[in-house]
């Protein structure tokens, strides 16, 4: 179905950049970025898939199997997204909160080009029907010109819920784990901003600079836009091997590298950081469980801290080998949504989630990834993100935390304002 040519690149991070920018001249594109971020996991530094051939796009009443028919008719590579609330297809939930953004549920794509750096080389991949466009576009791409981009409006971001608001919930959250109904449970809230126009590939480009995160993505689907600077990876699957890596625990970086060591020191040693943590690593295990291989399921990696250009994170990676017949997208189903977006048990913990935020979740907390034509996948956590609707001009971002019982309010109330710190940067131009 495709056709394959390889180029060398002389400048692999000038290339990405223009790469970038040349995807303006279309109306899909998903732009996915590891940011040179060394990975054991990873099987790419960047890849972009632009132009539409066929897509699927629907809502969460039987999503996962409309999936599992479009994967597996086109049997190509397809890109799109997974909103938190296809939690109502997998189970008895629903989703009545305010939605200001208006996405659809599920929306996948098949590209009809095709373009995947590795290293210092670059591998064009495109259907047939466009295949001799390759050398041109390859040609169009190194003669660009290298944009500035810059937000020239600054924009009034706004808060969902006050501060008091906010530490009223949190205290509701703790009554529920306190009387047993859970043990812990992510809670987010909605910063956002109405009338604005923005251009989003410049935005992203702002956020991705000061972030540079292992799993940021530029994604455009007609008026939908997602500008990610993820840190987490949600599911990936190579051959039978399933990668799952929860992130739970956050500390603020320092410019001073002595004072740096000993907060990223802290925070591994942190009790309730690190039991964060590790209830999720249990619930992901479990999940996992479910559609492994009897006896395959490891923790490879327990509360280990990464540190990032805004943050150090406690992550955890879980293995398994998929069992024989089991289809992709049952893999994604059986486990959705991520443990470290909702809590533990995980259906409780959705349930009171849904009656004490304010905003439907819609794509924040949900995951963007890709399939390739052999049924493998990779799906990140969309987290730090920023949501925009361009047709009515609503722009959102949802930041939030784990409540356990050692949970303290105010600390809590920290923690939203320091993940939310470098998208406001990049909107307020602060």
């Amino acid at each position: 179905m495709r056709t394959s040519r390889s180029f060398k690149l002389k400048n692999t991070g000038l290339f990405k950049q223009l790469l970038l920018q040349w995807s303006k001249n279309f109306a899909e594109v998903t732009w996915l970025d590891s940011n040179s971020y060394e990975s054991s996991k990873g099987e790419f530094e960047a890849i972009l898939a632009v132009e539409a051939f066929t897509a699927v796009k629907t809502d969460y009443r039987n999503a996962f199997d409309k999936l599992k028919e479009y994967q597996e008719t086109t049997a190509d590579w397809i890109f799109g997204y997974l909103t938190y609330d296809l939690k109502n297809d997998v189970e008895h939930l629903s989703s009545s909160n305010f939605d200001g953004l208006g996405f659809p549920d599920l929306y996948f794509f098949q590209p009809q080009k095709l373009i995947m750096i590795k290293g210092d080389s670059v591998e064009f991949q495109y259907l047939k029907m466009v295949d001799d466009e390759v050398d041109a576009d390859f040609e169009e791409i190194q003669k660009l010109e290298l944009q500035e981009f810059q937000q020239k409006e600054k924009i009034d971001v706004k808060s969902r819920i006050s501060k008091t608001e906010y530490l009223e919930k949190v205290e509701v959250m703790m009554d529920h784990i306190h009387r047993g109904d859970i043990y812990e449970a992510n809670f987010c809230q909605e910063f956002y901003a109405e009338n604005v126009q923005i251009e989003p590939l410049n935005i992203y480009r702002s956020l991705n600079q000061i972030s540079t995160p292992p799993f940021a993505v530029f994604l455009k689907l007609e008026e939908f836009n997602l500008i990610s600077a993820s840190p987490e990876r949600y599911l990936k699957k190579k051959g039978d091997d399933l990668f799952s890596q929860p992130i739970k625990g956050t500390a603020r970086r320092s410019p001073d590298s002595q004072t740096d060591q000993k907060i990223a020191e802290d925070l591994a040693n942190d009790l309730k950081e690190t039991s964060e943590n590790v209830m999720i690593v249990d619930l992901v295990r479990n999940d996992l469980s479910r559609i492994a291989k009897k006896g395959s399921v490891q923790v490879e990696e327990l509360c280990k801290v990464y540190s990032f250009k805004q943050v150090h994170q406690l992550v955890s990676t879980v293995t398994a080998k998929i069992e024989e017949g089991i289809p992709p997208v049952e893999a994604l189903r059986i486990s959705f949504p991520m443990g470290s977006m909702t809590g533990a048990p995980k259906i409780s913990a959705m349930k009171i989630i849904e009656k004490l935020e304010e905003t439907k979740r819609g794509l924040y907390s949900g995951a963007v990834g890709y399939f390739t034509p052999e049924g493998d996948f990779d799906f990140n956590v969309v987290i730090r993100s920023i949501l925009y609707n361009a047709k009515n001009k609503y722009l959102s971002f949802s930041v939030g935390g784990a409540i356990t019982a050692r949970s303290q309010p105010e600390k809590e109330y920290e923690e939203c304002l320091l993940k939310a710190k470098a998208m406001r940067e990049v909107l307020e131009n602060v």
